[in-house]
């Protein structure tokens, strides 16, 4: 009983943080009177003891299902009209509840209800409850390069900034153009022009399904199984690095991560996956 209780203690000393990491996410406090619930079941089905940091657990364990609950809230709404405007504080709010919307403000959650799920979590987490990017990535299936570059993003687009122009950017975009460019007109040449001679191209399941091999190597047989293809691709920005989004029926079927030294393209990894897709931002760039 004395264990229980000393667990519950540190649970209600740890409420007041989760709280507000997950009205940051959510903007709801139904919502995060659910996450908070739901996190607690959580500890109640894990060995606490083995818990070296239970606060940095927690907060990492609330993050996820916040983020699973906006993934969920973003699948539902199939025609948005625009972003969410956060729920307001109940009539009769506790002094707690409202020190809490006072602290993020309503124009804020706002601008944090157009980011997407990921952005958003990397930018509350990092930038508002100093958590680093080495715990972020695991918690958005990124690296922690790419949890900086989504935190970074959401930094820009909540200061109001457009999002500057990377100069290595827009050197790889013009090469994934390229190469793009090469495959819709069947140019063998062009395409080994931009492949690097050591060149790997690695396929999910879902994508072998479509036709692909598991792996191809060697910059002659990936231009061969690249060559007239291409029709329905687009540069993309995929978790804040550059690869390219396949778009048909409407719907991004496929995204292809890009790897890039010099001045070739030297991996492609595909994902056909739905499931796998879906945990990626992907943002479709305009033509240049």
């Amino acid at each position: 009983m004395d264990e229980k209780n000393s667990l519950t203690e540190q649970f209600e000393a740890n409420r007041p943080r989760l709280r507000a990491v997950a009205y940051r996410m959510l903007g709801s406090t139904a919502e995060v009177d659910d996450a908070v619930q739901e996190t607690w079941l959580r500890l109640g089905r894990t060995d606490a003891a083995a818990v070296d940091n239970l606060g940095g657990w927690l907060t990492t364990v609330i993050a996820r299902i916040c983020l699973d609950m906006l993934r969920s809230r973003k699948s539902r709404r199939e025609e948005p009209i625009g972003p969410q405007v956060p729920e307001p504080i109940a009539d009769n709010p506790s002094e707690r509840e409202t020190e809490m919307a006072d602290s993020v403000g309503a124009a804020l959650l706002v601008v944090l209800e157009t980011l997407a799920p990921a952005e958003r979590l990397a930018f509350v987490l990092h930038d508002m409850f100093a958590v680093p990017f080495e715990e972020i990535a695991p918690i958005v299936g990124r690296t922690p390069a790419a949890a900086r570059q989504l935190a970074s993003r959401a930094r820009r687009r909540v200061q109001g900034a457009p999002p500057a122009p990377d100069a290595d950017l827009i050197r790889q975009r013009s090469i994934v153009e390229a190469f793009l460019a090469a495959s819709r007109n069947g140019d063998f040449e062009g395409l080994l022009a931009v492949l690097a001679p050591d060149v790997v191209v690695r396929a999910d399941q879902a994508a072998q399904r479509l036709g692909s091999l598991p792996v191809i190597r060697g910059a002659a047989a990936v231009a061969e199984s690249f060559k007239g293809r291409a029709q329905a691709a687009r540069p993309a920005l995929v978790d804040g690095g550059i690869g390219v989004a396949v778009i048909f029926g409407g719907a991004l079927r496929i995204v292809l991560r890009v790897t890039i030294s010099g001045d070739r393209i030297a991996a492609i990894d595909a994902t056909a996956d739905a499931s796998e897709i879906e945990t990626f931002d992907v943002e479709v760039l305009e033509r240049s």
